[in-house]
């Protein structure tokens, strides 16, 4: 298991082990020996990952995890929420995909529901009218909600391309003013090349950025300036909307991790989450991100 949000990190370091006696260990997907060396072969199951990590970027090596893991005998789950369209894990060899549709596939902040992507076979076990979890436990979308998302799906291919488009812009201009900035586009970045090979053709390098301001008081600063006098984008913990959104995720979406769990996952205090909209147009949009950092 990769380093995960808050809520992920403590559903499978806490809640699961408790409940469930199902046990994690987390590794960084990046040290693949690390990964070879975890998996206990007839009692490890699962390799579970994101793409793309929350909230630190880290891409992680999609075929080379995945042949790791079946060679171990092992299932891999990929969640994708942060690179729908970008990346296709199914086709990089993972066997399920996992996705927050909350975030870009809805793209309207106003519905929340999940989807689990995988083979007939698995989707028909879960639909099992005697063992299937959901079936018995009632996770299963309802008909309205999924209706609204069928209406959604096929202008999701323009809204991550504009997307993306505008986080690259935004991260290359924020590096040339002198801002440290956490993005898979910028080549300086550890995961550049990777994400590169494996992304889709013409989806760029995802439409999350993270701008590092040190402390948590600078951040909130910032943010404060960028959402109450600039109107650039709005405080919020989501991501995928139109509107530009932002977050500390020290004290937000990774607050549930003491400060030893966020200094091994590399998230500073003063770490701003950027989901990059693309409402307005773009020149306008940086021309308030320049003023609101001139007022700090």
């Amino acid at each position: 298991m990769q380093l995960c949000n808050s809520g992920g990190h403590a559903l499978l370091n806490h809640f699961l082990p408790r409940v469930c006696n199902i046990t994690t260990t987390f590794v960084d997907v990046r040290d693949h020996e690390m990964v070879k060396d975890t998996i206990v072969e007839g009692k490890t199951t699962v390799l579970y990952l994101e793409s793309m990590s929350n909230l630190t970027l880290i891409v992680a090596d999609l075929p080379e995890l995945c042949r790791i893991s079946h060679d171990k005998g092992e299932k891999v789950v990929v969640d994708n929420t942060f690179t729908p369209m970008l990346l296709s894990p199914a086709s990089l060899g993972a066997d399920i995909v996992v996705h927050s549709l909350t975030k870009y596939i809805s793209g309207g902040a106003d519905v929340i529901a999940g989807a689990i992507c995988g083979s007939a076979s698995l989707v028909n076990s879960l639909m099992d009218l005697h063992q299937g979890a959901l079936m018995l436990l009632g996770p299963t979308m309802n008909a309205k909600v999924a209706f609204e998302f069928s209406e959604r799906i096929p202008h999701l291919s323009l809204r991550m391309k504009e997307h993306c488009r505008r986080a690259m812009v935004y991260g290359t201009r924020m590096k040339k003013l002198g801002l440290k900035v956490i993005y898979p586009g910028l080549e300086e970045h550890p995961d550049h090349t990777l994400l590169k090979s494996m992304a889709n053709e013409n989806y760029g390098f995802g439409g999350i950025l993270c701008l590092d301001m040190e402390t948590e008081e600078k951040a909130n600063q910032l943010m404060s300036q960028l959402q109450n006098c600039i109107r650039f984008g709005i405080m919020a913990v989501s991501l995928g909307y139109h509107e530009t959104l932002m977050s500390c995720s020290g004290s937000s979406t990774s607050s549930e991790m003491n400060v030893e769990e966020k200094k091994m996952a590399g998230i500073s205090p003063g770490l701003i989450r950027m989901s990059i909209g693309y409402s307005g147009t773009l020149e306008q949009k940086w021309i308030q991100f320049e003023k609101a950092l001139a007022r700090i």
